[in-house]
């Protein structure tokens, strides 16, 4: 293509702005097509076809109509790698402990960070404690798209929240929010939602994927020149993901979800994408009176209460990001009246179980094809790894016999298709986090037990086959 998608004219001139084209782009592959069409003839996607303004290339300078700003577009220049400098990104906390954590350990200057969920379940909340926390050093604009000014000071004195540095703007077009954020010089902004913002270069509807995809552009391009960090709100599909064009998670530097069960009062902060961190890290928060409080010690509120061991339960460490987390996985086997067995799962993937139960009946001869099976994971956590592997089958086993495991025995380890228990990266992390809750029997892969069958008050069960775990829960 010789242009490019940009909702700046090339030219200051009225002539040059009216040579700026209109191209069709397919959301699903990026090719380009001159009028719209319900399928893009490249995928055969259905209605994946999105308006752009394409600017001529080869234009050494570029204006905003409405700022009037003009600026030189320099050519690039070929740099050796080992003459580039660099420094290590400098963090400024957001006040919130398990903010910071999913984030890498603060705010990076000029971060772009999509922060997505489901509705209320306290992203606009989380963000706005953040802005108010670090308001005495970074003043904060807050841009609001759904809500009006009075209802934002409304929710921010509900959480007792102190607002001074803060600013606010309720306003969805986005060269007027430039020109604001060019005018007060905030260091960090929070666009609340994506979904909202437009801009006049385009004719399509707020919402559409090309508004979404050049709003979060401009934004975008306004962070990386001036240092503002930016929090970006996104909507979610009925599937979970993001609702907009793919693109918009590649455009931003951090993609985090929130998490959690409508009817739970704990909340789960994820990252998925993290240019400055780990991925797939964990904040765990609990909703309040006074807003999203952080829970210091997760693995608390993810186990049990009872005071006895119960039948189809079975503690498991799992990972999340750099934090070891215990997490209770339950099951409940029982005589299915259908020709078709129900296989239930929630937390945990659906085709790994059906897995785990045909390596069960083949390796340890034990079958339930008769029986439906569900098996949940405790706190609406979601386990991602294989360490959870040999906690499900012992979690179905004990179901099964209706004969709980023994009191205090917590196990991790991933089962091979040919009956073998591997080993998960991590152990001895994971063993210090049961010994630490007061764990007194682990069954582990071989490879992760430590030398003299104990750790730190901890009994420690090796095992390399799925019958020799059976055995050692029996």
């Amino acid at each position: 293509m010789r242009g490019r998608y940009s909702a700046l004219s090339t030219s200051a001139s009225d002539s040059e702005v009216a040579k700026a084209k209109t191209a069709y782009v397919c959301a699903e592959c990026g090719a380009e097509h001159n009028k719209w069409q319900g399928q893009c003839a490249e995928c055969n996607a259905w209605n994946s076809l999105s308006e752009f303004v394409i600017e001529p290339a080869g234009k050494p300078v570029a204006t905003n109509r409405r700022s009037g700003w003009v600026g030189k577009i320099d050519a690039p220049q070929v740099t050796a790698l080992k003459d580039v400098r660099h420094s290590e990104d400098a963090r400024v906390s957001t006040g919130i402990g398990e903010f910071d954590r999913v984030l890498g350990g603060g705010l990076v200057e000029g971060a772009v960070v999509l922060v997505g969920g489901d509705p209320g379940i306290g992203k606009s909340t989380l963000l706005l404690q953040a802005l108010s926390s670090m308001a005495s050093t970074l003043p904060g604009l807050y841009v609001t798209g759904e809500e009006s000014l009075g209802q934002v000071a409304g929710r921010a004195a509900r959480l007792g929240l102190p607002v001074d540095g803060i600013n606010a703007l309720a306003e969805t077009g986005v060269e007027r929010i430039l020109e604001h954020a060019t005018a007060l010089q905030p260091k960090l902004i929070v666009a609340d939602s994506i979904q909202t913002l437009w801009t006049e270069q385009l004719a399509a509807a707020p919402g559409s994927v090309s508004q979404v995809r050049e709003s979060a552009a401009r934004l975008v391009r306004y962070a990386k020149e001036t240092g503002a960090a930016v929090f970006l709100v996104g909507h979610v599909t009925k599937e979970g993901g993001i609702a907009g064009p793919r693109v918009l998670e590649h455009m931003v530097d951090a993609v985090l979800y929130f998490e959690g069960d409508s009817g739970s009062r704990f909340r789960v902060l994820r990252a998925f994408k993290n240019r400055f961190g780990a991925v797939n890290e964990l904040g765990v928060f609990a909703m309040g009176e006074k807003g999203l409080r952080e829970v210091p010690n997760p693995s608390a509120i993810f186990l049990s209460g009872s005071s006895t061991p119960q039948a189809g339960s079975c503690v498991m460490v799992t990972r999340e990001g750099t934090r070891p987390l215990l997490v209770e996985v339950q099951a409940l086997v029982d005589a299915s009246p259908l020709s078709n067995p129900r296989r239930v799962v929630v937390g945990l993937e659906q085709n790994r179980l059906a897995m785990l139960l045909a390596v069960l009946h083949r390796h340890g001869g034990i079958g339930v094809s008769d029986q439906d099976v569900f098996v949940n994971v405790v706190g609406g956590i979601r386990v991602q790894e294989t360490a959870a592997d040999l906690p499900v089958l012992l979690a179905v086993l004990s179901s099964l016999r209706d004969k709980p495991l023994a009191e205090k025995t917590v196990a991790f380890g991933e089962v091979g298709l040919s009956g073998e228990i591997r080993p998960v990266p991590n152990g001895e992390e994971r063993l210090r986090e049961a010994a630490t809750h007061g764990f007194k029997r682990a069954i582990v892969p071989k490879a992760n037990a430590p030398k003299g069958g104990s750790y730190k008050g901890l009994e420690v069960i090796a095992v390399e086959r799925l019958a020799d775990a059976l055995s050692a829960a029996a």
